[in-house]
């Protein structure tokens, strides 16, 4: 992941458009905590690349008819799974060769 993927550039208007998602949805899943985009100093929501590929991910488990309580837990066991690979890859780098 490019560092450019993390900095909120898009309003949530754009974001929003840019999933076929309303407004009002991106918003509560803020509240449920399945993202955090970017504030501006006053306050203005700024959605990253990062961001919009978890809105597309939590679009795609609502369409699978996971609920916003799934779709929490399938993020989380999605988070821990990348934590776990990196982790392995980082040890098999490190392991001496027999």
């Amino acid at each position: 992941m490019r560092e450019d993927d993390e900095t909120g550039v898009y309003a949530i208007s754009v974001a929003a458009e840019m999933v076929a998602m309303q407004v009002q949805n991106l918003r509560v899943y803020e509240r449920r905590g399945l993202l955090e985009p970017d504030r501006t100093a006053g306050g203005t929501r700024r959605y990253s690349r990062s961001d919009i590929r978890r809105l597309r991910r939590i679009r795609d488990l609502l369409a699978e008819g996971l609920n916003l309580a799934g779709i929490e837990r399938v993020l989380a066991l999605e988070a821990e799974l990348e934590r776990l690979q990196l982790e392995n890859q980082r040890l098999r780098r490190t392991r001496p060769a027999p």
